[in-house]
């Protein structure tokens, strides 16, 4: 009953129209005063922004907001984390299968390419979740080079725990952007952005398919999560991962099996 009422009350509130109207207003002059109630109501971390709350113009320029050089590193050959978040969940693809919250996402609605279904299938995933607080510029978690790069799913419904339990299938129903990099080892892995409800935009800022790791390589215009696949053997991930802890652009996710003896800690 509670997952029905819940899917109900999206159902209605979730519309095109409203998500412009929103997006709009959040682009106006007038919104920026709401950006330090905003700070205050999400707990925001404001001593790496790169300017002073009073400069931003709207309360969407905050909420894209860039962070002071130096804020996030991204050192050695690891694979990195592209966005600060929380970590959901993470662990092997079962079979086509991925468990989140307990949901079951079927592998192939997830990325409906059949040659990247067989290259991540018994594979490893993680999930990381952006809040409303958090950072929501991307950066590519290692040197690669994009390959395959495709829009799926359209009208989106909250990422949140709640639209993570109860909402219909978010993952593979919402509008993502699913990247393919290969590396030069030819380690392929695929990095898919989920839109979230209204506000449902993923800006791409890079212009080159050639990424340096830790270069931004686009951003969110609302609460959102990413999604790593790798390929079955060709990384671990890192020991120290735990469910639901935060993770910042730049720390270290996985590791290639071949350095499997070489493990680091998260704040490498």
């Amino acid at each position: 009953m509670k997952k029905h009422l819940y899917r109900g009350m999206i159902s209605m509130l979730n519309s095109r129209s409203l998500g412009r109207i929103l997006s709009k207003m959040s682009q106006t002059r007038f919104s920026r005063r709401l950006i330090p109630l905003y700070v205050k109501l999400f707990n925001v971390q404001t001593d790496e922004l790169d300017q002073q709350l009073k400069e931003f113009p709207s309360l969407e320029a905050f909420f894209v907001r860039k962070l002071k050089s130096g804020s996030r590193s991204f050192k050695g050959k690891d694979i990195a984390s592209p966005v600060d978040g929380k970590l959901e969940q993470f662990g092997e693809v079962d079979d086509t299968l991925i468990e989140v919250k307990g949901i079951v996402y079927s592998i192939e609605d997830f990325l409906q390419d059949d040659e990247m279904i067989a290259r991540y299938r018994h594979g490893k995933f993680l999930v990381l979740y952006l809040s409303p607080k958090d950072y929501h510029r991307i950066h590519a978690p290692a040197d690669a080079v994009v390959g395959k790069q495709y829009e799926l799913g359209g009208k989106s419904t909250p990422v949140n725990k709640l639209g993570m339990t109860l909402g219909k299938s978010p993952l593979s129903t919402n509008y993502r952007i699913v990247s393919e990099l290969k590396q030069e080892d030819e380690t392929f892995m695929a990095l898919v952005k989920v839109g979230a409800m209204w506000v449902n935009t993923i800006e791409l800022t890079h212009p080159s398919s050639h990424l340096r790791k830790g270069e931004e390589i686009g951003f969110f215009r609302f609460g959102s999560t990413v999604v790593l696949l790798f390929e079955k053997d060709k990384v671990h991930l890192h020991p120290k991962l735990k469910r639901q802890a935060a993770i910042k652009a730049g720390e270290i996710l996985a590791m290639k099996t071949k350095a499997e003896d070489e493990k680091g800690s998260l704040d490498d």
